[in-house]
């Protein structure tokens, strides 16, 4: 309804597990959408590509699609640059991807 392409693993003839699921989203340029912490993990410490996470916490799903355009509006070039938003209804936290050169 927001105007987004969205696509939905459950939709899929089979999940092929997190890996797949974080490189396939980031070979289509999109914004994976989770409940998971193990996405975070595969991005931040063992350094997955991705094109933006947004890890929903505490969020009823009655909420999850206010609480994600929330997280695009306010983050969505830090998004796509590979940064991850943990997002509630409460509060969104930012972290931003990690250029090269910062260790």
């Amino acid at each position: 309804m927001a105007g987004y392409d969205v696509d939905w693993v459950g939709n899929w003839a089979a999940d092929p597990g997190d890996r797949a699921i974080l490189e396939r989203a980031h070979a289509e340029g999109r914004i994976l959408v989770t409940l998971d912490n193990d996405f975070g993990e595969l991005a931040v410490r063992q350094g997955v590509e991705h094109s933006g996470i947004i890890r929903l916490s505490l969020t009823s799903a009655t909420l999850e699609a206010e609480v994600c355009l929330e997280a695009i509006t306010a983050f969505g070039p830090d998004l796509i640059a590979g940064g991850i938003v943990t997002a509630s209804p409460q509060k969104l936290r930012l972290r931003r991807a990690r250029l090269p050169d910062d260790q």
